[in-house]
């Protein structure tokens, strides 16, 4: 049987899975010795594998992480109060199939963006689409947004998103316009995605940092009451970093 056309059309239907699967099969000199079945498994098996590998780089490619980070390579030794068994439930991407929060505070320079990007990375290998926004440029994007009509389209991709990154909340108080837009976003995806916000502010200081009383209300009830906390501390890792460099022997 000449298997040229059949890899040709294994190649035009985008299977290129079994066409890698295939090509090693027929370069092994042991493939006699396996069965139809087992040979057509194997092919199956390399094309799930590929398309899987696919999707979840376009996911990472979406996401736009500001970081390169993964759980493997967290840190639980360094002394910033990071709980291990709470962090390594939460890896578990449970709280985003549930629909529920992560605020991750501290000082800066303890990791809180660091450890975001390595909770929304692994979102992403568990099949969950995410997006990561700076939360002062989406403020200052939707803004801009109202003039160029694309408002209503950024919106809507944020409330679809499984996962939304917050990245340094709080650097400065928020206008009408900014309180609105946050109300109208956390309403949007309040029981149905999950937000995942890092910031230098303690969670006590949110409502005063938003301003107006009854949309600070509003806002955190739909943000902070079904959220889990991680609470950081200690000295910032760029700096003891940075110490380390300084104190090795220069040859």
């Amino acid at each position: 049987m000449l298997l040229n056309p059949t890899l040709e059309k294994l190649q035009t239907l985008k299977l290129s899975g079994m066409y890698e699967a295939l090509n090693e099969q027929l370069n092994s000199p042991d493939i006699e010795q396996m069965s139809f079945d087992e040979r057509l498994g194997l092919m199956v098996d390399r094309e799930v594998t590929v398309r899987d590998n696919r999707r979840l780089k376009t996911r990472l490619k979406n996401a736009r992480l500001r970081q390169h980070a993964c759980m493997e390579d967290i840190d639980f030794r360094h002394p910033r109060g990071l709980k291990r068994e709470q962090f390594q439930q939460l890896l578990g991407s449970g709280w985003i199939k549930d629909h529920q929060n992560v605020i991750i505070t501290g000082p800066t320079g303890v990791g809180k963006t660091w450890l975001a990007c390595a909770l929304a990375q692994k979102a992403c290998r568990d099949g969950y689409t995410v997006q990561y926004q700076r939360l002062p440029r989406l403020l200052q994007d939707l803004s801009l947004a109202r003039a160029d009509g694309r408002y209503l389209k950024i919106m809507t991709t944020v409330a679809k998103t499984d996962l939304l990154l917050l990245d340094d909340w709080g650097l400065a108080p928020l206008n009408e316009s900014q309180r609105r837009d946050l109300l109208e976003l956390f309403e949007d995806r309040h029981n149905l995605k999950s937000t995942l916000i890092t910031s230098q502010m303690p969670v006590d200081h949110w409502h005063e940092l938003i301003g107006d009383p009854t949309l600070a209300d509003a806002i955190l009830d739909r943000l902070i009451h079904n959220a889990h906390r991680v609470p950081l501390k200690g000295e910032s890792l760029r700096k003891k970093q940075a110490k380390l460099a300084k104190s090795e022997p220069t040859s």
